[in-house]
């Protein structure tokens, strides 16, 4: 007997985040926004391919909103920010078609307080 038994199983659709989002060669705080826009981007299309349902896509959105608009100021919150970052996570956690995602925004969070010493 198999352990993880697969038949019989469908699968409609599959989203896979963009392989170009590079959050972990993120050197400055221009780069961090492109890439968390890039994120924001992700979340967009995984909604539309039905991978995400349309309320958690718009909490997630808006997190990333956030984040990006904190993450633009001259000085800003690198607190704020995380906080931002991880309810996005949150809200996605164990949503295995947008794992991509969720791994780009950890990614972040983990740089983010090299990048925005503030």
């Amino acid at each position: 007997m198999s352990v993880f038994d697969q038949r019989d199983q469908q699968v409609q659709y599959q989203y896979n985040a963009a392989g170009d989002i590079n959050i972990g060669a993120v050197q400055n705080q221009t780069e961090l926004v492109g890439e968390l826009e890039k994120l924001k981007a992700e979340v967009v299309k995984a909604k539309d391919s039905q991978a995400l349902d349309e309320d958690t896509a718009i909490d997630v959105d808006y997190q990333l909103t956030k984040a990006i608009t904190q993450a633009r100021k001259p000085e800003p919150d690198g607190a704020a920010v995380v906080g931002y970052l991880s309810e996005a996570k949150t809200l996605i956690e164990g949503i295995v078609a947008v794992a991509g995602i969720s791994e780009g925004l950890a990614k972040a969070m983990e740089i983010l307080p090299h990048l925005l010493q503030h």
